[in-house]
């Protein structure tokens, strides 16, 4: 009888075990079932053709901008200034220095024709890939040259080079038809490109956007400095100069411009609110070419907005351009493919350069200290407009460690004006310079020198202080976190 009791029960809990067991195993079939599902889906909206309308759109105007800043900085003399006058180049890569002699007018000579080839989509995937190269070549030259506009311009020409641009609105696309013989059918393929290369592109605009909200989320932003203090300076405008001068307009145009940051990737990219993020894209950034010098920042953020919405939105609103000069007119719609392993290797480089782009602007949070001040991690952070440096006193000094003279530099000497004034406000850069003063002095005379600096500035109408330690030797310092050279 006891056995026969204890069979039953050891029966009980083997089925109720056995139940258990199926229940988790299937909860969890179902838990990797529906992950597994959601990266399908996910893998399939990216991989999925869309029209290539608005792509060719935003490829014209993205090489038309560069055109025109070529014709600017040709008609301001700034080939000249930034990179033929100057000695001494701030750069980025040691071993990439400008074209010597006329060079660099070629140069940008080239830069022209390629940005025009590429806004008419001509021998578009050789003159793409060179048009990013030649762009991020004068990029690296000197980072006192540095702007924002021109490194997103740089990454915007990266990706358009990967993408297949030129498959709507092209003159490679318009090659193509007519090559094709009589009643045969097209040999260039569909007006489509799948949607993960205007995802790319959307979603470097939206972080451009977002990150510029999140470096606004500060002290002296949040009190309205520098906004404030720059507005002040446009007091004498005609009917607007006494508002823009008080101190409720710094304020508020500044808590306008950390909402709209904040806020703009999420309004274009949902299509019933794109109407409302074009408008505060439109006006936001008018506003901001029209009271700051930003070069063509501002434009190419408004030329942005073709790649939101509805792909096939230029072929409604400007049908003229597709029904013309043998391009078709159709919707160029063609069904969805599975993704296959072909994609896989273009979605983890999506991925990749997403999560990359991510991180990179936050990378100050591991330096100490405050990113406004000693500038770690300033730049490729999209921290635009942030901080005004006021500077009250430069001063380089070399000591001969032989004779123990100390004498001043003459700066005007090794430096143009525009890389003293970006110098004096950036510790990194008078690392550099420091450096490289030693290396000459040592190479002239045979031993090296040391070299210190005192930098006196002030930070968005704050208190004047050291910017680096004025018993430094500069010469000696080996780079890297740029927090070691502030003053103790």
């Amino acid at each position: 009888m006891t056995t026969t009791m204890m069979t039953t029960a050891d029966r009980s809990s083997s089925t109720c075990t056995a139940s258990t067991s199926t229940t988790s195993t299937t909860s969890t079939d179902t838990h990797t079932g529906t992950g597994s599902d959601l990266a399908r889906r996910w893998a399939a909206y990216l991989t999925a053709e869309v029209d290539a309308a608005s792509l060719a759109v935003f490829r014209a105007g993205y090489g038309a901008l560069i055109a025109w800043e070529v014709v600017r900085y040709a008609l301001h003399d700034r080939i000249y200034r930034y990179y033929i006058e100057p000695g001494f180049f701030f750069s980025f890569v040691p071993f990439i220095r400008p074209w010597g002699g006329t060079g660099m007018y070629w140069h940008f000579g080239a830069l022209f024709v390629l940005a025009l080839l590429c806004a008419v989509g001509l021998f578009y995937r050789v003159s793409a890939a060179l048009l990013c190269a030649a762009l991020t070549y004068v990029f690296l030259l000197d980072k006192a040259q540095y702007l924002n506009h021109l490194y997103l311009l740089c990454l915007l020409g990266l990706l358009l080079a990967a993408a297949p641009a030129h498959r709507a609105l092209s003159l490679d696309r318009l090659r193509a038809r007519r090559a094709s013989p009589a009643g045969a059918p097209p040999s260039a393929p569909a007006e489509t490109v799948p949607r993960f290369y205007l995802f790319a592109l959307k979603a470097q605009i939206a972080i451009v956007y977002f990150f510029g909200g999140i470096a606004k989320l500060n002290g002296d932003w949040l009190r309205g400095q520098p906004l404030t203090m720059w507005l002040a300076e446009h007091g004498d405008a005609p009917l607007v100069g006494p508002l823009l001068a008080s101190k409720a307009a710094g304020l508020a145009l500044s808590y306008a411009g950390l909402f709209i940051d904040l806020s703009m990737g999420f309004l274009l990219f949902s299509r019933r609110t794109f109407p409302i993020g074009a408008a505060l894209a439109v006006a936001f950034n008018v506003s901001n070419a029209l009271l700051f010098k930003i070069g063509i920042f501002p434009y190419a953020m408004i030329a942005s907005l073709a790649l939101f919405g509805d792909p096939s939105w230029p072929r409604r609103r400007l049908p003229f351009l597709f029904k013309g000069a043998g391009f078709p007119g159709e919707s160029a719609r063609v069904p969805s493919p599975t993704p296959s392993r072909r994609s896989a290797l273009p979605l983890a480089l999506l991925h990749g350069y997403l999560l990359f782009h991510l991180v990179v602007p936050l990378r100050h949070w591991v330096y100490p200290g405050d990113v406004a001040w000693n500038e770690a991690g300033h730049r490729f952070s999209w921290r635009m407009k942030l901080r005004d440096k006021n500077v009250s006193e430069l001063g380089i000094h070399v000591l001969d460690p032989r004779t123990g003279v100390r004498e001043p530099l003459d700066l005007e000497e090794w430096l143009t004006d525009r890389q003293l004034g970006e110098m004096s406000a950036r510790p990194d850069m008078i690392v550099d310079f420091a450096r490289h003063v030693a290396d000459s002095f040592q190479a002239s005379f045979g031993v090296r020198p040391v070299v210190t600096a005192k930098v006196v500035a002030s930070l968005n109408g704050g208190p004047f202080r050291d910017l680096i330690d004025p018993t430094l030797d500069l010469a000696s310092h080996p780079g890297g976190l740029l927090a070691r050279v502030q003053p103790p």
